[in-house]
């Protein structure tokens, strides 16, 4: 064995299922492959099916543990409310210490530029 041949990295051989053999160009070809079915990973009928038995699954499963779909949105703007007051809630607080630190920091500041221009005279 040479130094040319354990040097270069052997590409690892490419497998393609009987059904998907590679066109004359190496690319393997979908029928009707357009931005739709790219961006809905399907064809519309299909995806459509597909959704409609997972939801039927999972709602299945929401009903045996008593979880209505109302529940589920009243959950979500209920968490929408808590998280919208946190933040409210933080502002206000940050701004009563700005306030209180305010309170002796522009004082203190006046006085001592009056104080500076006094001096500059």
């Amino acid at each position: 064995m040479s130094d040319d041949e354990s040097s270069t990295p052997k590409a690892p051989p490419r497998w393609t299922a009987p059904e998907q053999l590679p066109g004359p160009s190496g690319v393997r070809s979908r029928p009707q492959e357009t931005a739709l079915n790219r961006f809905l990973g399907g064809s519309p009928g299909g995806v459509f099916l597909r959704l409609l038995f997972v939801s039927l699954i999972v709602g299945a499963f929401l009903m045996w543990l008593d979880i209505r779909p109302l529940d589920i949105f009243r959950g979500l703007r209920q968490l929408v409310d808590r998280i919208w007051g946190l933040g409210f809630d933080a502002i206000r607080e940050i701004a009563d210490y700005i306030v209180a630190g305010a309170a002796i920091v522009v004082p203190v500041w006046l006085v001592l530029r009056l104080m500076n221009m006094r001096n500059a005279r």
